[in-house]
C-alpha cells in the first residue's frame, strides 16, 4: 500500500499527487516511469515521475482527468488514502544521464513542454541545471489558467518562456514559434527535448530540424501496460520497431514515424469513451 501525501489541482484537468514509495524514490532518475494500480480492480496507469525526494521517500506524478482511470485516481481519492500498487522505476531515464561531465560541459539545452508534458520536463532540467549545463525551458498552454509547474521550473533552469494561444501571458504564440524567435535573436542550443501532446512533439521535431538542433521526444503517451508485454506502445524508429516502455520512452524525434505514432495513439478511443460512459455507475 502506498499512501497519498498530498493532492491539489493544477488546474481545472491536471492533479498532482505526492505519494510515499520510498524504494522508487531512491533510485529513480530523469525520463522514468512509474505504474500506479489504485485499488485491486484498477487499471494499470503509466505516468512518468515528475519528481522524487529520495530523504522523504516520496515520488510526485501529475495525472490529466481524460478517461475512467483518471478520473477514479484522482478524485476517489484524497490525502491519506492508499494506491494498491506503485511500481517503478521502469524505463531507460534520459541519455544525458550517462553523459560524462566533460561531455556535458559543452551542451546547452532547451526543453520544449505542452499541457502535461511541462511537468515531466521539471525533473530533467532540473538535473541538468544542478550539473551546471545551460538550460532553457520553452512552456506552452491555450492560455495562462492552464499553465502548470511555472514556479517549479522557474527554479530549474537559466531562462523560462511562457507561451499561450491567447497571449494571455507571456509569449502569444505556440512553443515553436518561440524557440524559432529565440534563435532567430541569437540564442544557440546544442540539444533539445520535447514532452507534450504528440502534435506537439512531431511540429517540435520539423522546428529543431529546420533549426539543425537534435531532439529527443518522449512517447509516454503511447504506453499501455508498460511492461514490453502488451505490444500497444510500438513505434517505428528509424524503421525498426521499438516498444516505449522499454526501449524508451524517449528516442531521436528524428527518426519517428510520427504519422504511424499518431495513430497508434488514438486506437483505444472507442474503449476510452466507452468506459467513461459507466465512470461512477
Amino acid at each position: 500500500m502506498f499512501k497519498i501525501l498530498e493532492k491539489r489541482m493544477l488546474n481545472p484537468t491536471i492533479g498532482k499527487l505526492v505519494v510515499e514509495a520510498p524504494r522508487i524514490a531512491a533510485s529513480a532518475l530523469p525520463g522514468q516511469f512509474l505504474i500506479i494500480r489504485p485499488d485491486e480492480k484498477g487499471e494499470r496507469v503509466p505516468l512518468t515521475i515528475s519528481d522524487s525526494d529520495p530523504e522523504k521517500g516520496t515520488v510526485t506524478v501529475v495525472i490529466q482527468l481524460i478517461g475512467a482511470s483518471s478520473h477514479h485516481m484522482v478524485e476517489d481519492f484524497k490525502e491519506g488514502d492508499f494506491y494498491a500498487d506503485v511500481t517503478g522505476p521502469l524505463g531507460n531515464p534520459s541519455e544525458f544521464v550517462h553523459a560524462t561531465p566533460e561531455e556535458l560541459k559543452g551542451r546547452s539545452y532547451v526543453f520544449i513542454g505542452g499541457g502535461l508534458g511541462t511537468a515531466p520536463v521539471y525533473p530533467q532540467a532540473k538535473w541538468l541545471h544542478d550539473h551546471g549545463v545551460s538550460v532553457d525551458v520553452i512552456v506552452g498552454a491555450r492560455m495562462e489558467s492552464l499553465l502548470i509547474y511555472t514556479e517549479e521550473l522557474a527554479s530549474a533552469c537559466d531562462n523560462l518562456y511562457l507561451c499561450t494561444d491567447d497571449g494571455s501571458r507571456g509569449f502569444k504564440g505556440v512553443g515553436t514559434a518561440q524557440l524559432e524567435e529565440l534563435v532567430a535573436s541569437g540564442k544557440k542550443y546544442t540539444h533539445a527535448v520535447a514532452i507534450g501532446p504528440m502534435i506537439m512533439m512531431k511540429f517540435s521535431t520539423l522546428t529543431c530540424q529546420k533549426l539543425g538542433i537534435p531532439i529527443q521526444v518522449s512517447m509516454n503517451t503511447l504506453m499501455v501496460d508498460g511492461t514490453g508485454m502488451c505490444g500497444a506502445c510500438r513505434v517505428s524508429v528509424g524503421g525498426k520497431t521499438k516498444f516505449a516502455c522499454v526501449d524508451g520512452p524517449e528516442f531521436d524525434g528524428a527518426l519517428v514515424d510520427w504519422d504511424e505514432a499518431m495513430r497508434r495513439s488514438r486506437q483505444y478511443k472507442p474503449e476510452e469513451a466507452a468506459a467513461m460512459e459507466n465512470y461512477g455507475k
